[in-house]
């Protein structure tokens, strides 16, 4: 254990005792008395099918790759945050300017009275798309999707909607409606969403790509479909990469067909993958981009970017449609996605992710050759990794429960649950990396399939 210093962020685990500890166990106990039950039941089901605890740690401090937990283990956490913190946990940048904003104003007044924060932010995300555009801000990745698909049916006149299965955008009502990622997430639901939407299968590759864009003419033929809303790479459902020139297809015929595409860059965007935008870098040319997670650098703010042409239908004076929120613009969140856009746009950075990508791929690799790991493969595009596991939903869980006695945070996705996906910060030092690939190891040696 280590009390909070200078040189956490490249941090090795430091883990003892059981886990979580009794500082962490008091919290997690007063957490039941008033968190949703939905989320402590999920906690609970998945100790029945692993068999094993599943009783949250909880984090006190988090610098650089080091997450810090109430009895002071030391975490290098994989997931960056569910993907936020691209650049690290609390970047010295994004703190600095956070700190500077706060104490000129927290907010303001949105759309009435704006700050010079959001029309900076506005500005600079419109000058980085790949055309004359406007911009949307949001607060989640799913208040982008949101944002977007309103564009969709303002423009076009459909509400239909054509998504993909395996896809996740989150959990709102628009973007839920569209959630190929899990049945369950929207089936209690179902008669207050958008009876509009239809799913194509997602094609993991050339076999697959017949009968993916076969369901894709036969929807978009219809006539009733406005928004084509695809990952360029399925992040939640299992790090799922389409064949090359799918996207660019995808574009092609929704255009044909009178339908915008809107591409959910939220994970694979700004970098993660290698390029600003996946979907651009694919060749393909979408009507409206969406962005969150590493846009604020662990501060809550998204971004939906349309074409010029696109945004009129929120002009409309007969319609008088507008899309926003108290927080909408909030001057921090800006301020720290402006702190963020600087860094991740520094050439420093984009050969950090290039290196940090090629070192942990190389190993991984290296780790899955193994036979005796029962590993089944491993996809990776940047720094997005999907370390697809034989033993089904089971294993993972309890992969992942191991890699956290171990000092290594890591969460299973897949539309089965049986891939370990890892969206780890880009400042993860060699020593990290070394780390994490003995302990996975290790851990898929103990837990067998």
């Amino acid at each position: 254990m280590t009390s909070v210093s200078e040189e956490l962020g490249v941090r090795l685990p430091s883990v003892s005792g059981v886990i979580p500890g009794p500082r962490a166990s008091a919290l997690v106990e007063e957490l039941s008395r008033f968190e949703c039950p939905g989320l402590t039941a999920r906690r609970r089901r998945r100790e029945e099918v692993s068999g094993a605890s599943h009783d949250p740690i909880v984090w006190t401090h988090a610098r650089g790759a080091n997450v810090v937990d109430a009895d002071g283990n030391v975490y290098v956490d994989m997931t960056a945050g569910f993907g936020a913190a691209l650049l690290g946990h609390s970047h010295p940048a994004v703190v600095e300017a956070v700190r500077e904003q706060a104490g000129r104003m927290m907010h303001a007044l949105g759309d009435v009275y704006p700050s010079a924060q959001k029309i900076a932010l506005e500005a600079r995300l419109a000058s980085m798309a790949p055309w004359s555009a406007r911009v949307i801000l949001g607060l989640s990745g799913a208040d982008a999707v949101e944002a977007a698909l309103k564009t969709a049916a303002l423009h076009t006149g459909r509400a239909g909607v054509l998504a993909f299965a395996g896809g996740y955008h989150g959990l709102s009502y628009g973007a839920v409606a569209a959630c190929g990622y899990k049945l369950a997430f929207r089936a209690p639901f179902e008669g207050q969403l958008n009876s509009a939407v239809e799913f194509a299968p997602f094609p993991s590759g050339e076999q697959a790509r017949e009968a993916s864009e076969r369901a894709v003419e036969a929807a978009l033929a219809r006539g009733r479909v406005g928004a084509v809303l695809v990952e360029p790479v399925q992040g939640r459902g299992g790090v799922v990469v389409p064949p090359a020139g799918f996207l660019a297809w995808l574009g092609e015929r929704a255009r044909a067909h009178g339908a915008l595409l809107v591409v959910d860059e939220i994970y694979t965007g700004l970098g993660r993958t290698g390029a600003r935008f996946r979907s651009v870098a694919e060749g393909a040319d979408p009507d409206v981009i969406v962005l969150g997670k590493a846009l604020g650098g662990g501060l809550p703010v998204s971004a939906c970017l349309m074409r010029e042409g696109v945004s009129r239908g929120w002009g409309d004076p007969d319609k008088e449609a507008i899309h926003t929120s108290t927080f909408l613009g909030n001057p921090l969140a800006c301020a720290a996605a402006l702190a963020s856009l600087d860094a991740l746009d520094a050439p420093e950075t984009a050969s950090m992710i290039a290196q940090t990508a090629a070192l942990l791929g190389d190993s991984l690799r290296a780790v899955i050759r193994d036979e005796g790991l029962a590993v089944e493969d491993l996809t990776q595009v940047g720094l997005l990794f999907g370390v697809r596991l034989r033993g089904g939903v089971v294993r993972a869980l309890s992969v992942m429960r191991a890699m956290l006695l171990r000092g290594y945070v890591v969460l299973p996705g897949g539309v089965d649950g049986a891939v370990l996906t890892l969206t780890p910060p880009a400042m993860l030092s060699a020593a990290q990396i070394a780390g994490f690939c003995d302990a996975l190891r290790d851990a898929l040696r103990e837990v067998a399939p």
